[in-house]
């Protein structure tokens, strides 16, 4: 798969969305690179592999190229081993929307992320309306901090106490 990349990041509230999952998956990536919005990761999805190459975000966080290659388990086991320091582990649980015309990735991290749960929605467009679950909480769009190549560097764990007061609201817990 390659292309533009269309989507947006929320914080979840409660734990719902396990209940309302259609399915779900754990989740293993490591980075080669990240640096300049720019990253080539490594991911290790349930028994399957990908190599995926991402360009930077526009202006708003929204949309990006990305580049993605499914390789084989022993090629993705060797590119781990290169891999910068830090690794993302974490569930992804896919929750439809209430109308069915979307997917919500909602992925409940652990580790140094863990108490960290975020929700993707990737998009046709930038403008595209879309119906949100009863448990999103605050858009984090374009938040670099929520990004996982950041949280791979700077983990949840060193600055959750920090969170800004518009976040206060999420279950941290």
């Amino acid at each position: 798969m390659s292309g533009m990349e269309i989507e947006r990041k929320f914080l979840v509230r409660g734990s719902d969305y396990r209940t309302l999952a259609t399915g779900s998956s754990r989740i293993k990536q490591g980075y080669i690179l990240s640096a300049h919005g720019r990253t080539v990761r490594v991911r290790l999805r349930d028994d399957r592999a990908y190599l995926t190459i991402k360009g930077p975000a526009d202006k708003e966080g929204i949309s990006r190229y990305e580049f993605e290659k499914e390789i084989t388990l022993e090629e993705a086991r060797q590119l781990m081993a290169i891999c910068e320091p830090g690794i993302i582990d974490k569930t992804r649980f896919l929750v439809p929307s209430p109308d069915g015309r979307h997917t919500f990735e909602v992925d409940e991290f652990y580790g140094d992320n863990a108490g960290l749960v975020m929700a993707e929605v990737e998009l046709g467009s930038v403008d595209e309306p879309f119906e949100k679950p009863h448990f999103i909480g605050d858009e984090v769009t374009g938040d670099r901090r929520f990004y996982n190549g950041h949280l791979r560097k700077m983990p949840f764990i060193l600055w959750r106490g920090t969170i800004d007061k518009a976040f206060r609201h999420i279950d941290l817990e």
